[in-house]
């Protein structure tokens, strides 16, 4: 046998130790949590036979505390790059069988490489965290390479998408980095993050919590907003993945993605010319509306169980990907309030950093009204949603399905923040409030005056009617051109891709500036 056979033995037995991680006993363990391993993650992930891995030699360098005596390959983390659909994507997957993926030095050197690429190729940056957080062994150091990483996630935003998924621990300073990404997908069960673990909260607060009520997937999709998408194991997870990038494209500097479009463009919904209650109190279901609209049907919602008052999605409009934002009659009636705000401003910014026009479908009453709401700081968080749409310079097109009241109606995308088309249907009514507001504010001398009851009630059902004549119909602001134009609801479909059609050419830039000071 010659020398170089030797090698080239020596070599392969290397990288089989590599693959093997933590050994089989850890990769027992983390199968019987209901867990896959970093690797098989990524084979699960990327086009088959398409991962190009780097630094699976790479050890950490830590003597402190005897963890010198304790030494893998690859060191917790499996980094490289591969394909979606052909496409070219960076990946990190964070080994939990070896130290249980905390971060080291090393470690974190190996995510910076494969962000670094990812910015320098213009792809996008997935993340798997599957990590008991910083490696106590290394101290600072380990602190510093995270750091090194939030650094990377800061300038790499808006510029290459970036994708976290949590099927595991992710606490401490560790959940900073998924902070910073673009979308957040939990697994049910077996993922959590916090920024301090049940221990630190007991000991400081006294309160008695388990992991899942602090930081697990169902409460960061429903009560704080953390995560955008939630799956019920891994395997979903890597689908939900492919499907999400397939909306958006590999950079700002690219469009998304065009798909073949099956669904005749001039198809007309007939259901929709009678999906508004006569009653304006009544609610609908908008994700009908949507349905009906989108080619073929298909749309994929982001923080479906935050903030259900405003729908968010992406879709596509004649094979072109779209960002959906509308508003839900069904909860609260389509209100505006802090989280919705947040979550239609956040989707907003996403959509225009890279390049995916944006269709509003509105039936707004206005903002939510209340001491919660004021204290929490309501005037700020609707601020943002403001802000999104007045600095988005993609394609905006609105149609206004109903209500359109007030300062919610200054914030949805009118003609004056930048609106390029502006529909409404039949059913519209864009006016400072609601017809019961306006009479008691229009009225209040004549109503204090009638005291029978059924004279008061008459005289306000016929002022409502005056009001709802006269403003609560879409015709008066067609007549000074802040709508383009009433179309009939069955022929959304079809006016909104002509819309995005006369689009495909706009160009807008904003005033030259370091940056914007968004109200946060």
């Amino acid at each position: 046998m010659s020398a170089n056979t030797d090698k080239i033995k020596h070599l392969i037995e290397l990288r089989e130790e590599a693959k093997r991680g933590g050994g089989e006993k850890r990769i027992e363990s983390q199968h019987a949590k209901g867990k896959l391993t970093a690797r098989e993650r990524i084979e699960i992930l990327l086009d088959e036979g398409s991962f190009e891995e780097f630094d699976m030699f790479v050890k950490h360098r830590c003597t402190n505390f005897g963890i010198d005596k304790e030494n893998y390959y690859g060191d917790g983390v499996v980094t490289g790059y591969g394909t979606i659909d052909g496409r070219l994507v960076y990946i990190f997957a964070q080994d939990f069988t070896v130290f249980g993926g905390s971060l080291s030095e090393t470690l974190a050197a190996k995510i910076c490489k494969v962000m670094d690429m990812a910015m320098k190729n213009g792809a996008p940056l997935i993340g798997i965290n599957d990590s008991g957080g910083a490696r106590i062994q290394e101290g600072v150091n380990s602190l510093a390479g995270y750091s090194e990483i939030f650094q990377r996630n800061i300038l790499a935003s808006g510029v290459v998408p970036q994708i976290s998924a949590i099927f595991g621990p992710c606490a401490g300073g560790a959940v900073y980095s998924p902070a910073l990404t673009d979308f957040i997908i939990m697994s049910k069960g077996t993922s959590y993050m916090f920024v301090t673990g049940p221990k630190v909260v007991k000991t400081v607060t006294g309160e008695t919590v388990t992991q899942e009520q602090l930081g697990g997937a169902s409460v960061h999709s429903t009560k704080s907003g953390v995560a955008h998408f939630v799956v019920d194991d891994e395997n979903e997870g890597m689908t939900l993945i492919r499907k999400l990038l397939s909306y958006i494209p590999q950079n700002n500097l690219e469009d998304a993605p065009l798909s073949v479009c099956t669904d005749a463009i001039d198809r007309l919904e007939d259901t929709l010319n009678e999906i508004i209650p006569d009653n304006p109190n009544k609610p609908y279901d908008v994700l009908d509306v949507i349905a009906a609209i989108v080619d073929n049907g298909e749309y994929l919602e982001s923080q479906k169980f935050f903030a259900p008052n405003v729908i968010t999605c992406f879709a596509r409009f004649n094979g072109q990907s779209v960002g959906i934002i509308a508003n839900q009659p069904k909860y609260l009636a389509g209100v505006l309030d802090i989280n919705a705000s947040r979550k239609a401003a956040r989707f907003i910014r996403f959509c225009d950093a890279f390049n995916i026009p944006i269709v509003t479908l509105e039936d707004v009453p206005g903002f939510l009204p209340g001491t919660g709401q004021e204290y929490g700081g309501i005037i700020l968080h609707g601020a943002k949603l403001l802000f999104a749409y007045c600095e988005a310079t993609v394609p905006k097109v609105t149609v206004i399905l109903r209500k359109a009241y007030g300062g919610a109606y200054c914030v949805m995308s009118p003609k004056n923040l930048r609106g390029d088309i502006n529909y409404s249907w039949p059913t519209g009514e864009i006016a400072v409030m609601g017809p019961s507001g306006a009479i008691e504010v229009l009225y209040a001398k004549e109503l204090k005056a009638i005291e029978d009851p059924e004279a008061k009630a008459k005289f306000v059902a016929e002022k409502e009617q005056e009001y709802r004549d006269a403003f609560a119909n879409p015709y008066n602001a067609a007549k000074y051109g802040y709508i383009d134009d009433v179309i009939e609801p069955r022929n959304t479909r079809f006016r909104i891709i002509r819309a995005l059609q006369s689009l495909a050419t706009k160009k807008l830039v904003n005033p030259a500036k370091k940056h914007s000071n968004i109200p946060l």
